[in-house]
């Protein structure tokens, strides 16, 4: 028999999917946000809500939808091999290629660099980044009871603390909103919604979903029709934080312009608008509450990356899987922030495709049998639409011509299919050849097993 969940139930593990998705390291981007878009913020702000918060809300729900033990076996529905690669890809994504990297970069951003000498930046980054990842390993291979204490503190403190802010910065805005930078100036929406790719939570929901599934069920929810309405009702809890701090912080960096400058980062705007507030004791304890949030994300990163790859290759211990992520990570977070976020960007527009129209295939799937057929159809297609916007974003960003054999194909592209130069030429054709293969699967009668 399934069980009812009271309210306080859904609150709790909404707050949990909450902390799961709010690193520090999504302070930052609102805020860079705001500080760009300026008098166009909300369009902004709109767009980037939509991929910030309603993508991963998307991707817990389908991993709640699916009944699908994980997200490998889910992305499997296309291919085994499939599975495996897009799910280490994600995991890398989300762990020592860029998240992990970029909680080390964001709390020295954020705790350390507002308190020393610009020519000291880099040897300080350098000594911070190897005790933060050095702990982060130490804890890594000891877990213990002490950071989901902290994580439960922190939690509320990051909420509390982030209020008193914001609250603060909308009744004294620091300045006035200025005008756009030339990025933001038109189609500022389609650059939020992009810009929210960046908080890779949509990635993340996917991993996480599973989390607050078996958070739960734990609880007595048993029926899948229970569990799908326990996790919609935590996920509106979460997103609906998440949302109302992605505002907050957007607005504070569109009011801060002014008095600070454009930063090349957000993490600058919220160590500034704390010493403005609040002196330097307001920007001790942001630093402090920084440091440790992003120490316990990335000790979660790390646990969980290093568990999916001794469960992908048991031959390598768990330990050693560790030690070598978080030395990856470590060496990749003295690139600095700005270029973490950068770099990450070309694999963003190529994953996030993938991942949203894996979603999509989830919810309809019944339609058309969970017929491989459409789901191979669709995953292929999207790939190669996103693998070229993926190598597109890399050469703009190393600014170098594209490729020769790129020319044709973009070029292609960008007369045929809409929203192309949006960002969004993968989301028609994959609308499309979900129908078309999934009216083919119904009428062949084909299911998963047989297509």
């Amino acid at each position: 028999m399934s069980k009812n969940l009271t309210f306080s139930s859904y609150f709790v593990i909404g707050v949990m999917l909450f902390a799961l998705f709010f690193g520090a390291g999504n302070l930052i981007f609102p805020a860079s946000l705001g500080q760009n878009a300026g008098t166009n913020i909300w369009p902004a702000v709109f767009g980037f809500l939509i991929t910030g918060t309603g993508l991963p809300f998307l991707g817990v729900l389908a991993m709640g939808f699916s009944g699908s033990r994980n997200l490998q076996e889910l992305a499997s529905r296309i291919h085994p091999w499939y599975g495996i690669i897009f799910t280490a890809l994600l995991y890398l994504t989300i762990g020592p290629f860029f998240a992990a990297p970029r909680t080390g970069a964001v709390a020295f951003d954020i705790g350390i660099s507002p308190f020393i000498e610009a020519d000291f930046t880099k040897t300080g980054l350098f000594i911070f980044t190897f005790i933060f990842f050095a702990v982060t390993t130490w804890l890594s291979l000891n877990p213990s009871k002490l950071v989901d204490r902290i994580g439960k503190i922190l939690a509320p403190g990051i909420i509390i603390l982030l209020a008193v802010l914001l609250i603060t910065a909308l009744v004294n805005p620091i300045g006035s909103i200025e005008s756009p930078q030339e990025a933001y100036a038109s189609g500022a929406f389609v650059k939020g919604f992009m810009e929210g790719y960046n908080t890779m939570d949509a990635l993340a929901s996917l991993v996480f979903g599973i989390i607050v599934i078996n958070a739960i069920s734990s609880i007595g929810v048993t029926t899948k029709a229970g569990v799908l309405s326990a996790t919609i009702k935590s996920g509106i809890v979460a997103i609906f934080f998440l949302s109302v701090i992605y505002v907050g912080i957007a607005f504070l960096g569109a009011t801060s312009t002014k008095e600070f400058g454009l930063f090349e980062t957000g993490g600058p705007v919220l160590s500034h608008a704390s010493t403005y507030y609040f002196g330097t004791f307001g920007s001790i304890i942001l630093a402090i509450i920084i440091i440790l949030a992003c120490l316990t994300t990335s000790i979660g990163l790390m646990t969980a990356c290093g568990e999916y790859f001794h469960t992908l290759i048991p031959k390598v211990s768990y330990k050693w899987f560790v030690i070598f992520f978080s030395l990856l990570s470590f060496i990749i977070a003295n690139f600095g922030l700005a270029n973490i976020i950068n770099y990450s960007i070309p694999i963003l527009m190529f994953l996030y495709p993938l991942a949203v129209v894996l979603m999509l295939l989830t919810f309809l799937s019944p339609l058309f049998n969970h017929a491989r057929l459409v789901y191979v159809s669709v995953a292929a297609l999207t790939f190669c639409i996103s693998i070229i916007d993926g190598f597109k974003t890399f050469c703009d960003l190393i600014k170098i011509p594209y490729f020769d054999w790129m020319l044709p194909i973009i070029s292609f592209y960008e007369q045929t299919l809409p929203l192309y130069k949006q960002g969004l030429g993968w989301l028609v054709p994959a609308l499309v050849a979900i129908l078309i293969t999934g009216t083919i699967s119904r009428l062949a009668g084909l299911t998963a097993s047989e297509s």
